[in-house]
């Protein structure tokens, strides 16, 4: 098959996993991800990607948006409709940690910044004299094994529950396998037998080898009665036997129980009692240890496990959905769970190891992840609590609790339910005032879905963690006002256990809205339109809405929004008045940051109550000030020319442990100093949580320049390559490597704080091999050994520049992970070259 040919059928697959399109600037990444290689437009002979995507439109579909986005969509071709259909049910639009899906294992780390695996302090048989000179080849130990070098080892004190797995390229040894959890729909599936309380999946984590004895071991039958003197008090004997299976949840063998009965009630038991189980159902069951639940059986169709079939390990696994412990006896839970559940795969996140893990279901076959354990709560919400907005209605009272960069606004509306969660948070609040803070009101288990507490301006407020950045800061949403924000993890507190179930019943009070019969010309808000409504009705208490449209799908409700002295004239609403003003200039390279400074934000800098209404007289003085507030240049508070130091490498002939982040080919790849990353996990925390809150910056951006940009959901350092006509920028992620394109406005200065740590990326070429062009195939197995892997460099040639971004250094690459063998890179490549060049 033809290059060309080949790269529009795989184009195709992608772009049909994607049923909203791809915007063109993620469409490589998201190519990349399944096929492990860019689109090769420059060797199709295209200028540009789009270039090459208009030349295809029998694969590809363009789309422009007002604001001039473009956004690529998929021509129908059923020749690649399996191919799509099998991405599309393993793919994630979330990539929290930049992880790709694998289509047998989806892993969920709880900890982004986690890196897979550590070098060796120094290399073990580096095979090269002390004397090293640059130009004298090291004379490398010999490949033993001259397959993938990524090996999974077995440990010791893993738990049996417990599967090691390579996925991909990356071997997971230190956090639990989390893999694709089907659950059981068989029919004799019952929510009593298999969601006990907490919310369990029953399983056997007996070990295989403890089976196998198990069931070479038969229980001896006794040859004579038991003395007459001797008599059983059967009532007693059943209860004791009832308490020893309450206390091992995931059962014991038969063999096993006198041992048990005689160490808790120091005597023996009869053996003769063994015999009697078949007849005791109301005692015990046969327990279905692959699928997780119980029932009867006559005797006759039980038969003794052949040894043979004991090899695969119990595949049901007893677990507890987080978040859900305290409403596990609720039977309207139980069969929210078991509808959501069963019969269907789940990407499982693992967040305790315990003998019972607590996890974190995602179902993945959509084009978001949806969170199973934060759809149960929602929907077990009291709906008497909830608010509907009818059509044509009018609400006074309201209160505009945040207000989008796209315009989306939140509110507020009296009702039955704030009432109830205003007095519920009160308690709460004197309950925390007579209590001393101990270890147990903080979040130790931070995860997707939890529902916890914040303290923001003297109160406390309900919030949701929406994403897990590292161990010490996350993403939260107030459930009651809409705002997003970063914070740390120190910050949350725990909603007290007796508070705990009447807090969680409350739905969430905040309302998503928008504003009604806006002119479709207006097309994408600008910075100035959304600071004009801010300005104008954020945190009004006594704000009135009539709505006009309820959009279910979508969750949101068009309304017309009036200041109290303008209700209920339409004419006077705020759609009127935003819409006639001079609001909708678009300013060339001046942007406004998608953080809103709600009431709820922790930050916040504009925290006291706006005037209650802005007339026509003083509307005109209103507009004035907001323009000339966003036209304001804050460049100025920032050096441009200071920057941190270069970053540390090895001299010639010294070896340093490196973690490779990016690897194109043997000619080009990207290292990291290994003993610098934990101190870049740091700054990274803290950029998150500092541009998440900061004041919105107005910037004009230049090339050439370091900034600080949003790159899907974490804030990077960037060197600013170029700007495009259609609102994007190119920037080169000083960090990490990656060459990415972002919308300009998620591009803020980099304040002098965060330009104290030396760039950590590091422009790399491979030693000791030679090659003018490596080929596609070639790269491609360079990658699969080296990319996401810590390694051992040894230094031949470092080659100085000005600009830390364009260093480079020339090293010898060593993989240490396996106990007896070096796997030299160059020597690797070198061999595969020699045997291509054969085949070829």
């Amino acid at each position: 098959m033809l290059e060309g040919d080949l790269v529009s059928k795989m184009l195709r697959a992608v772009l049909q996993s994607h049923k909203n399109g791809v915007a063109l600037p993620r469409l490589q990444g998201e190519y990349r991800s399944l096929t492990g290689d860019w689109i090769p437009f420059k060797q199709l002979g295209f200028p540009t990607l789009e270039a090459y995507l208009r030349s295809v439109p029998a694969v590809v579909r363009i789309e422009t948006s007002r604001s001039g986005e473009i956004t690529c969509y998929a021509m129908a071709c059923t020749e690649t409709a399996r191919i799509a259909q099998l991405v599309a049910r393993q793919r994630s639009s979330k990539r929290k940690t930049g992880r790709q899906v694998n289509c047998q294992m989806r892993v969920k780390k709880t900890m982004p910044f986690f890196l897979e695996g550590k070098p060796k302090a120094t290399l073990r048989q580096p095979g090269f004299a002390s004397n090293f000179s640059v130009g004298k080849k090291p004379n490398p130990a010999p490949l033993r094994d001259k397959g993938n070098s990524v090996g999974v080892k077995p440990d010791a004190e893993m738990s049996p529950y417990m599967l090691h797995t390579t996925l991909g390229n990356e071997a997971f040894k230190d956090i639990p396998v989390q893999r694709h959890v089907t659950m059981s729909t068989n029919n004799r599936f019952s929510p009593k037998a298999s969601l006990q309380p907490p919310l369990q999946m029953h399983l056997s984590r007996t070990s295989t080898k403890e089976m196998s004895d198990n069931l070479n071991q038969t229980v001896e039958k006794p040859n004579v009665k038991p003395p007459a003197s001797y008599t059983y008090k059967m009532d007693e004997v059943q209860n004791r036997i009832k308490e020893i299976l309450n206390k091992h949840n995931n059962g014991i063998w038969i063999s096993k129980l006198p041992h048990f009965y005689k160490e808790l009630y120091k005597e023996d038991l009869n053996q003769g009692i063994l015999q009697q189980f078949e007849h005791w159902p109301h005692i015990c069951t046969v327990c279905y240890v692959d699928y997780g639940f119980s029932e009867n059986v006559e005797k006759s169709k039980a038969y003794k496990l052949n040894p043979k079939f004991c090899s695969l390990s119990f595949q049901a696994t007893k677990c507890k959905l987080a978040g859900l412990e305290v409403l596990s006896d609720d039977p309207d839970l139980v069969k929210v769970v078991e509808s959501l559940t069963c019969g269907k795969i789940f990407a499982v996140e693992i967040l305790d190891k315990a003998d019972i893990p607590l996890v974190v279901l995602y179902d993945t076959s959509g084009e978001d992840d949806i969170n199973i354990n934060a759809t149960c709560l929602k929907a077990i919400c009291d709906k008497s609590l909830e608010v509907h907005l009818q059509v044509d209605a009018m609400y006074t009272n309201v209160k505009v609790t945040n207000i989008c960069s796209d315009g989306t606004l939140y509110c507020q509306v009296p009702c039955k339910g704030l009432n109830k969660l205003s007095d519920l948070l009160r308690k709460i609040e004197d309950y925390f005032h007579c209590k001393h803070m101990t270890s147990e009101c903080f979040v130790s288990l931070p995860f997707c879905g939890k529902i916890c507490l914040f303290h923001c301006k003297g109160k406390w407020l309900r919030v949701e963690i929406t994403n897990v950045h590292s161990s010490r800061a996350l993403d939260v949403q107030f459930l009651d006002s809409g705002t997003v924000t970063s914070v740390k993890v120190s910050e949350l507190r725990e909603i007290p256990p007796r508070f705990l179930q009447e807090m969680i019943a409350i739905p969430p009070q905040a309302i998503k809205c928008c504003l009604a019969d806006l002119p479709q010309s207006i097309g994408m808000w600008t910075p100035d339109a959304v600071l004009w409504l801010r300005d104008s009705v954020l945190n009004c208490s006594d704000c009135s809405i009539k709505v006009t449209k309820v959009d279910e799908t979508r969750g949101i409700a068009h309304v017309y929004l009036f200041t109290p002295k303008n209700f209920p004239d339409p004419h006077r609403s705020i759609n009127r008045q935003i819409t006639n003003a001079d609001l909708w200039k678009h300013q060339k390279d001046v942007f406004l940051s998608a953080i809103s400074s709600g009431a709820d934000s922790p930050n916040s800098k504009n925290g006291n109550m706006p005037m209650s209404g802005n007339t026509g007289e003083n509307f005109r003085k209103n507009l004035t000030d907001v323009i000339k507030k966003s036209m304001v240049d804050h460049t100025s508070a920032f050096s441009t020319e200071e920057l941190p130091p270069p970053v540390h490498l090895s001299k010639p002939g010294e070896h340093m442990d490196v973690y490779v982040p990016v690897a194109c080919h043997p000619g080009y790849f990207v290292i990291q100093p290994w003993q610098e990353i934990h101190k870049l996990e740091v700054l990274m925390e803290e950029m998150i949580l500092y541009y998440s809150v900061s004041e919105e910056r107005h910037i004009a951006v230049e090339k050439d320049q370091v900034y600080a940009a949003k790159v899907e959901n974490k804030w990077h350092r960037v060197l600013l390559k170029g700007i495009l006509t259609n609102g994007l920028v190119s920037v080169y992620e000083l960090d990490y490597g990656k060459h990415e394109l972002v919308n300009i406005r998620k591009v803020q200065p980099l304040v002098d704080m965060f330009r104290k740590l030396p760039f950590q990326a590091v422009t790399a070429q491979l030693a000791g091999v030679k090659c003018n062009q490596w080929s596609e195939e070639a790269s491609m197995v360079f990658r699969n050994h080296v990319e996401k892997k810590p390694l051992v460099a040894l230094v031949q040639t470092v080659i100085e520049n000005a600009n830390p971004w364009d260093r480079k250094v020339v090293v010898y690459l060593v993989d240490t992970s396996l106990p007896d063998t070096d796997t030299w890179i160059h020597d690797f490549m070198s061999e595969y070259l020699i045997e291509l060049s054969k085949v070829n």
